[in-house]
């Protein structure tokens, strides 16, 4: 009888610790080449070459990524930097466990072939799920009363004329505008990265809470995710495909050349412009230009500090 418990014992213990290991990952928004590495980290078996269990569920409609963290359905998001800097100001302590962007995506786009500086008081189209908080910070230093006009996920009220101008991701809502035939350069495309605004975007998170009780698992996932990133950029094609498949499982209303241009753009926008290399880290120049911007404007009612938003300060 010893005999049988011993093995038995063993095999539950196993399968206990298997269990501990398992990580419900919710990216920010719907499947799109924004998120590839993670997609690549899944395909490629990645996830399970570290140990880990990985389960990718995107947000919906009615379930964002962090009310999805809040009840405790996901365990890890991406977001942005500024937006993790509310979220930890509104008294939700976050720890950034990998960072993918480097560099900051967002754009104004002018309709009237103008420079957005010269717009003063224009119409401007804004994400209402978030991710405008630097441009709402540039329109009140730089004096532009601009008029913010909420849209969801597309471009259609800049099409339509029913903006001056809009804010776009350079990966992703840009390319929709070029697509549609509308000429953006220069002259009318307002780049925060070259303007004293390039602020990181993208990075892995968890909150404080889960991050005490399962450091290892979220090791894991960072580095698993990491090299996927690391791969996606060495075999951009293969990694096109593998977005391509979870674009169509998600039934996502894209298509293959807006998700090249994309991947494209991600990629790039994770080398460092100083080391031109894919650092992957959280930089604390740029935490405190954030943090800078978004207490001089009012958008936090504390500094939030790189210390915070690390491992760092993630002790019990």
């Amino acid at each position: 009888m010893k005999r049988l418990i011993l093995p038995l014992l063993l095999l539950w213990t196993a399968s206990f610790a298997g269990a501990q290991e398992r990580l419900v990952f919710t990216p920010q928004w719907t499947a799109q080449a924004q998120f590839a590495g993670y997609y690549v980290a899944q395909e490629m078996g990645f996830y399970k070459d570290a140990g880990i269990e990985v389960e990718i569920v995107h947000p919906t409609a009615t379930l964002s990524a962090m009310n999805r963290i809040s009840r405790n359905e996901s365990n890890a998001t991406t977001m942005q930097l500024c937006q993790a800097m509310e979220i930890i100001d509104s008294g939700t302590p976050l720890v950034n466990i990998l960072q993918t962007s480097m560099n900051n995506a967002m754009v104004i786009a002018s309709r009237r072939n103008m420079d957005p500086l010269s717009q003063k008081g224009a119409r401007v189209g804004i994400w209402s799920v978030g991710f405008g908080q630097l441009a709402i910070c540039m329109s009140v230093k730089d004096n532009l009363d601009y008029e913010w006009v909420r849209f969801a996920n597309n471009v259609n009220l800049f099409i339509k004329g029913a903006v001056d101008a809009t804010l776009a991701m350079s990966y992703n809502e840009y390319y929709q505008l070029v697509q549609a035939g509308y000429q953006l350069d220069s002259t009318n495309v307002y780049r925060f990265r070259d303007h004293g605004y390039n602020v990181q975007e993208d990075g892995v998170y968890v909150t404080r809470s889960y991050y005490m009780k399962h450091k290892e698992t979220a090791r894991k996932f960072a580095e698993a995710s990491r090299r996927g990133w690391e791969w996606a950029a060495e075999h951009p094609e293969e990694t096109l495909a593998i977005v391509m498949k979870y674009v169509k499982e998600n039934r996502i209303a894209t298509n293959e050349v807006l998700q090249r241009l994309m991947l494209a753009d991600v990629l790039s926008l994770q080398l460092d412009r100083e080391s031109g290399k894919r650092e992957f880290r959280l930089r604390p120049d740029m935490v405190k230009l954030a943090s800078d911007l978004m207490f001089e404007c009012n958008m936090l009612d504390n500094e939030v500090t790189y210390e915070q938003l690390t491992e760092d300060q993630a002790h019990e």
